[in-house]
């Protein structure tokens, strides 16, 4: 009989998730990533594999709460405009890590996604499933007819996408005001400009 773990597995996984985040893969060691977990290397080796294999299973988990995170700020708001505003100005952010570190996923689609195909597939579908939230919340927005009716939702929602994603990542170099609120403004004009379906202006 497998003997039982002597800690909090889910606990440790966030703790790892966490060093990852601050550190990014390859500054983060074994050393830090134990002494934030609160176990020994056997531990670590034993209950999630390799070094890899751990940071794969914090990213999973932080997709998980980022996605969550989004789309619990955009069902916040009444009015789908306001949601999209506050959410490009606050960020979505689990656990209130501070935004300097930028989003997790974000920094290992750079770091890593690149150079690995697994992690270029993750952080891809990422972005995908934001993007169908985003879309959600367009659609939500046109059936209120709060959003004109002739938008292409999909459209919009990739590019919101990557509008929030330079956004997020220009926030690590603490920009002044002004130009986050210019790129934010940029971005959500999108929402007032009528687009039909097969992508042409009207």
């Amino acid at each position: 009989m497998a003997k039982a773990r002597e800690f909090d597995e889910q606990k440790a996984l966030t703790e790892a998730m966490h060093v990852f985040w601050e550190k990014g893969y390859e500054a983060t060691s074994l050393s830090d990533l134990t002494s934030r977990m609160g176990i020994q290397k056997s531990s670590l080796y034993a209950a999630y594999g390799d070094k890899l294999s751990l940071f794969e299973s914090a990213l999973r988990t932080y997709n998980q709460l980022h996605a969550k995170s989004v789309r619990l700020k955009l069902n916040k708001m009444t009015s789908v405009k306001t949601a999209f505003e506050l959410l490009f100005l606050e960020g979505a952010l689990p656990n209130g890590t501070h935004e300097r570190n930028g989003c997790f996923c974000i920094n290992t689609m750079v770091e890593l996604a690149p150079h690995d195909a697994k992690f270029e597939i993750l952080t891809r579908e990422h972005q995908q499933y934001l993007a169908a939230i985003f879309e959600d919340t367009l659609e939500r927005g046109v059936t209120s007819g709060e959003i004109d009716g002739s938008v292409n939702c999909r459209a919009i929602a990739h590019s919101l996408v990557a509008a929030f994603i330079g956004i997020t990542v220009l926030k690590k170099s603490n920009p002044n005001r002004e130009w986050i609120d210019n790129c934010v403004n940029s971005a959500l004009s999108l929402l007032t400009a009528p687009t039909l379906s097969n992508g042409q202006k009207s």
